[in-house]
């Protein structure tokens, strides 16, 4: 029996579009950052669920839509986050969705996923340090609280 065992070939590649980086020292650079990325009207619309991916420096090598949901909830790929974090060379990355009722309260899921993620990506060597829920009067963050 003649069995074929190659596969499919990946090439990897990384090209920053970016001359200069910004720099996250808080939070708050974090939602300025990442408010911008939303098509006027969008944030109070439907949820999206955001990366930010950071150097050794903490700053900014680019962020992805990860995925975009209904009004209540948006479904997220933890292998998705990882996968990207590891193609942009990131060392960490900062978790962030909306909620478009309004109300920054995290939501007994928020709370597991970014657990899920944080747990996942420390098997990388990728630090989760931070995850906001934005609105556009104002945002959450699970660091600033305690939460992560």
């Amino acid at each position: 029996m003649n069995i074929d065992y190659t596969v499919g070939e990946v090439e990897l590649s990384y090209k920053p579009k970016f001359k200069k980086l910004h720099k996250v020292a808080s939070s708050e650079d974090a939602y300025r950052y990442l408010l911008p990325t939303y098509k006027e009207g969008t944030i109070c619309y439907k949820e999206y669920f955001k990366v930010l991916f950071l150097n050794q420096a903490s700053q900014i090598l680019g962020y992805t839509l990860i995925s975009e949901g209904g009004i209540t909830d948006t479904t997220v790929d933890v292998r998705v986050i990882l996968q990207a974090a590891l193609l942009t060379n990131s060392v960490a990355i900062i978790l962030a969705h909306n909620h478009p009722s309004g109300n920054l309260k995290p939501s007994k899921e928020d709370l597991r996923l970014t657990k899920q993620v944080k747990d996942a990506a420390q098997l990388m060597r990728i630090t989760v340090t931070d995850h906001l829920i934005l609105t556009d009067e104002g945002y959450y963050s699970f660091a600033d609280e305690g939460q992560l």
